[in-house]
């Protein structure tokens, strides 16, 4: 695991010459009553692809912040995001939608999977959206299905999975319109440890096997040692590429 540099000229992997995301001062606030409070303070970062990055720090540190601009849900203040080699940060909120529906996968804390659906048809959901056609959607939700280990769930409802269950098929979701990279939040923080443990074992085998990039925000130690690379926010959502993981 190695510490990610927040100056984007130190950080270049030569092996993968588009990075995943590259911020350049970028912060974000936002309205509590009356008073502004700022998540992020000028950040610059690059996050490397095909790696798995834990963006690590504790509660209110800004990490989900910081998740969610890089997944495009959100905005920033002032600053240059660059996600996959395209401006995001420039693009009118139409095309913005867009480019997150062809390029990334989330996988969200408390599985946000659809209860009355099936684990098929809620990996099936997000091709319906960028109308594949039904023959590959059936090969496609199978395929994933099948690479998360739950070939033979596939007709089950959300209530008749496992908590770890229920995160595989939400990967799946994910991987399922084989995006460029995925982010997920907190996704061990309702799971027990062995089974949170499988999670990220398997985040890294897909990483590997579907060349994508995997961006996690997390305070769970073991996530933060089964990473690649580690960005560290603290002190105040300040960015640290320096301090230690006992800090946290």
């Amino acid at each position: 695991m190695s510490i990610v540099s927040t100056n984007p000229s130190l950080s270049v992997d030569r092996r993968s010459p588009t990075p995943a995301a590259v911020l350049t001062g970028v912060a974000k606030s936002y309205q509590v009553e009356s008073v502004a409070v700022e998540a992020l303070r000028g950040i610059d970062l690059m996050i490397r692809s095909q790696r798995v990055t834990v963006i690590a720090g504790p509660s209110g540190s800004g990490k989900t912040t910081l998740l969610n601009l890089i997944g495009c849900i959100d905005r920033p203040d002032r600053g240059q995001l660059i996600v996959a080699g395209t401006a995001v940060d420039e693009l009118p909120d139409d095309a913005l939608s867009d480019f997150r529906a062809e390029n990334l996968g989330f996988v969200f804390q408390n599985f946000n999977l659809i209860p009355v659906l099936t684990a098929y048809e809620n990996v099936e959901y997000p091709l319906r959206l960028v109308n594949m056609p039904p023959a590959q959607r059936r090969e496609r939700v199978r395929e994933v299905l099948a690479s998360v280990g739950l070939s033979d769930h596939e007709r089950r409802r959300p209530g008749q999975l496992s908590g770890g269950q229920q995160q595989r098929v939400a990967i799946a979701r994910a991987l399922a319109a084989a995006p460029r990279m995925i982010l997920a939040d907190e996704p061990t923080a309702n799971l027990d440890s062995h089974t949170g443990a499988a999670i990220i074992e398997l985040l890294q085998r897909l990483r590997r096997d579907h060349c994508v990039s995997v961006v996690i925000s997390s305070h769970d130690p073991k996530v933060i040692a089964a990473a690649d690379d580690t960005v560290i926010i603290r002190d105040g959502q300040r960015l640290s590429a320096t301090c230690s993981l006992e800090a946290l």
